[in-house]
């Protein structure tokens, strides 16, 4: 290692299909990502699993570790929502790091978010600048759907971080009340990540279908945004269809954090339908608010797509722990 291992910090991403680790020099506020490793979760039992391969395959002795979970924080412990791993601060302690920290996977993007550049996002809608100085939300569909603020004034901010993916989904006209009704009978409570996330995104392919009495229905998120971008009618009115309900679920998360300063849409999916997104109701819906339509039409909406945000806030968190 070429930088004083005191200065390195192990950082994580840690999700339902990928645990994403890098190391972040934090000598400086602009932190250095380097040596980073994508690791399949399912492969492994445990993430302290996961952590000593990495350590194994770069030689690196980090002096502490922030991990940015996918899953609520309780105690400095995890148990994550969609993968059966669960991991204490004191366990990553005992591994032999000085400091250790878990956060909301969530909490570290809106840390990223000041730290983004222009070429790191894609503005959906128009180009307007919002109050940079203001609260910024965070939200997005993955394996799970997310949702954090980073709420700032009076010359401070702090991270606010919430498991916005489990509120209720709400529908907005006949075909999603249609949709609501059809994934009632199957789960009861029918929150925004069961139709905002991979696996959301085939309930929603499921329930369509269902409405328009269509057999047939694809089963995997891939596939259908696949064929969506290749202009398959069905995956296609599915898609436009999951834009047009995360435009609603982000114009909500504007209004509930006050996010003056920009929503940023995170998460794998987002970059991958950009084309779609960018042409369907997703700003619409946003703006979609009665009476508050003008304020929100004052906010930016970007996508990240920059591949590595969660380490540059996790970075962030560790530069304050040594």
């Amino acid at each position: 290692m070429t930088v004083s291992e005191t200065s390195l910090a192990l950082v994580g991403d840690i999700g339902g299909t990928n645990a994403r680790l890098a190391l972040a020099d934090i000598s400086d506020a602009a932190p250095r990502i380097s040596h980073i490793r994508f690791y399949a979760s399912r492969e492994f039992p445990q993430l302290n699993d996961v952590i000593a391969a990495y350590l194994r395959d770069t030689g690196a002795r980090p002096a502490v570790a922030v991990l940015a979970v996918a899953g609520p924080i309780e105690n400095g412990a995890v148990h994550f929502t969609n993968l059966g791993w669960s991991i204490a601060q004191a366990q990553l302690v005992q591994m032999g790091f000085a400091q250790a920290r878990l956060i909301n996977d969530f909490a570290a993007l809106a840390l990223a978010t000041p730290l983004l550049r222009d070429d790191d996002l894609y503005t959906l809608g128009p180009d307007v600048m919002g109050q940079p100085q203001k609260t910024m939300a965070v939200m997005g569909p993955g394996t799970g759907f997310g949702a954090a603020a980073l709420v700032r004034g009076m010359g401070r901010e702090t991270v606010m971080a919430s498991e916005g993916g489990h509120a209720s989904f709400a529908p907005a006209d006949e075909t999603e009340i249609a949709v609501l009704r059809f994934l009632t009978k199957r789960f009861g409570h029918v929150s925004n990540e069961r139709i905002l996330s991979g696996p959301g995104l085939c309930q929603l392919h499921q329930a369509l279908n269902a409405i328009e009495h269509h057999d047939h229905a694809i089963d995997d998120p891939a596939a259908i945004t696949q064929l969506a971008l290749s202009g398959e009618d069905r995956a296609l009115r599915t898609v436009e269809r999951f834009c047009a309900i995360l435009g609603s679920v982000a114009g909500n998360l504007a209004l509930s954090y006050g996010a003056e300063g920009g929503v940023f849409i995170a998460g794998g999916i987002a970059p991958t339908i950009i084309t779609i997104l960018q042409a369907s109701a997703f700003r619409t819906r946003f703006e979609a608010k009665g009476r508050f339509a003008d304020y929100l039409r004052r906010i930016p909406t970007r996508v990240i797509l920059r591949g590595d945000p969660a380490f540059l806030g996790a970075a962030r968190v560790a530069r304050e722990l040594v």
